[in-house]
């Protein structure tokens, strides 16, 4: 099994912070068939092969993936990609 860990700042208020992951989320669940739900400050996701979770602090989010066995050689490009998607997600937001 394979990890990708992510750590990056915001300045955004918890709650805009709780909608960019939840479009987030919801963008990656239509285009790679996630399901998806909050536990307190933290959205877990999953599907064959595939789960993690995205935990919102202050100031910071962390998304945490962890690859079945399948998945392992897409590594390198699955990260780019959530690296693409975090920017235009907390980008937009933090604009509004």
């Amino acid at each position: 099994m394979s990890h990708i860990a992510i750590h990056r700042t915001h300045s955004l208020p918890l709650d805009q912070a709780r909608q960019a992951a939840e479009t987030l989320a919801a963008q990656l669940a239509t285009r790679y068939e996630l399901s998806y739900h909050w536990q307190d400050d933290a959205l877990h996701f999953e599907r064959s092969g595939v789960s993690g979770c995205i935990e919102l602090e202050p100031g910071a989010v962390r998304v945490n993936v962890r690859l079945g066995f399948l998945l392992v050689w897409q590594k390198t490009w699955l990260e780019q990609e959530i690296h693409r998607q975090m920017d235009e997600v907390f980008q937009q937001a933090d604009a509004v």
